[in-house]
């Protein structure tokens, strides 16, 4: 093995408002040996998400550990076998993993998937957030063919595929929303959507209201706040809500933000309102890996993503996608 130390990234302060560089420490450390049912895995693609932000809290309302002080951050990551004794792994094998933030990683045999070699075109759509979307759309907002969908931050790694998706079960109008009118171009002319709200160019209920003059029949919802309220007030009877995100709270610098609800039109008008988290619906993931590489192949899927280079852009990437800076996913190539 020629490399004898990698880099990894560390938490090195909580933030007490945006990400900043001064957050994250890089440090030079020995490459380990695994032990028997261990494989060390050169990690050579990682991906960023907003999540991340919130695990740098020292508490969350997310299902998942924060990130530690001095310890290294983790996320969604692709990379190679360098060794595995004692497991059915082989050197040169793609697997992923939850070890990304450094450019090795030693991981539980039990904690690696092997990647099947060619059902993706590209590696780094592995770690697109097409499972989420693809849960979003068929589990929680059950799109049906004919409807008129509402998908709220549209321009993200979960948004771009979210309206493909909805398009493919038969949407009839896809709305997105969005922070600029360059993204608002973009989703209109590059992903098909057939209309944009974009934040802060006024109330998000009247330029809903002019988007969908016929209300929304389904809700794929990834911000909460005022563009959750504005879709109950649209909602058309039977209409399905799925909350799959809550960006406006996790990526408020101030008190954790809540939305106010009227309760009395969901029931007046049937309506269903859900969250659906991916971990309750992980038998999708194979599923949708076989439908996205095959819709990349054949043009009717497209991911749109950033890559940055380097591991010393991890702490650059995460803080650019909180900043709005990219449109989809946003992944580091190690």
């Amino acid at each position: 093995m020629t490399n004898r130390t990698y880099r990894e990234v560390r938490l090195a302060a909580r933030p007490e408002g945006p990400v900043t560089d001064e957050l994250f420490e890089i440090v030079e450390l020995p490459v380990p040996e695994p032990a028997p049912g261990q494989v060390l895995v050169r990690n050579t693609l990682m991906g960023v998400a907003a999540v991340m932000r919130t695990l740098m809290d020292e508490s969350t309302s997310v299902p998942m550990p924060s990130f530690g002080i001095g310890e290294p951050l983790n996320g969604p990551a692709i990379g190679e076998v360098v060794a595995a004794p004692g497991t059915d792994l082989t050197p040169g094998d793609q697997v992923e993993h939850h070890l990304g933030w450094r450019e090795y990683a030693l991981v539980d045999a039990s904690a690696v998937r092997k990647i099947t070699p060619g059902l993706l075109p590209d590696p780094a759509g592995y770690l697109s957030q097409g499972p989420t979307a693809w849960m979003g759309i068929v589990r929680g907002a059950e799109v049906k063919p004919g409807d008129t969908v509402f998908i709220t931050g549209a321009a993200g790694g979960v948004g771009t595929l979210a309206g493909q998706i909805a398009r493919q079960q038969g949407a009839k109008r896809v709305i997105g929303s969005t922070g600029s009118q360059q993204k608002a171009d973009r989703l209109i002319d590059e992903l098909g959507y057939d209309a944009v709200v974009i934040r802060g160019a006024g109330p998000v209920e009247e330029q809903l209201r002019r988007a969908a003059p016929e209300g929304i029949d389904a809700l794929f919802d990834n911000v909460g706040g005022e563009q959750l309220q504005a879709a109950i007030t649209l909602a058309n009877r039977g209409a399905r809500l799925a909350i799959v995100g809550a960006l406006a709270s996790q990526m408020s610098t101030d008190v954790p933000a809540t939305t106010e609800i009227d309760t009395l039109s969901l029931l007046a008008r049937s309506i269903t309102l859900r969250g659906v988290a991916l971990y309750d619906h992980l038998d999708l993931i194979p599923e949708w890996h076989t439908r996205f590489g095959a819709g990349l192949r054949d043009g009717t899927f497209t991911f749109p993503h950033a890559r940055l280079h380097g591991i010393e852009q991890a702490p650059s990437a995460l803080r650019e996608l909180t900043e709005g800076r990219h449109m989809g996913a946003v992944i580091v190539e190690l």
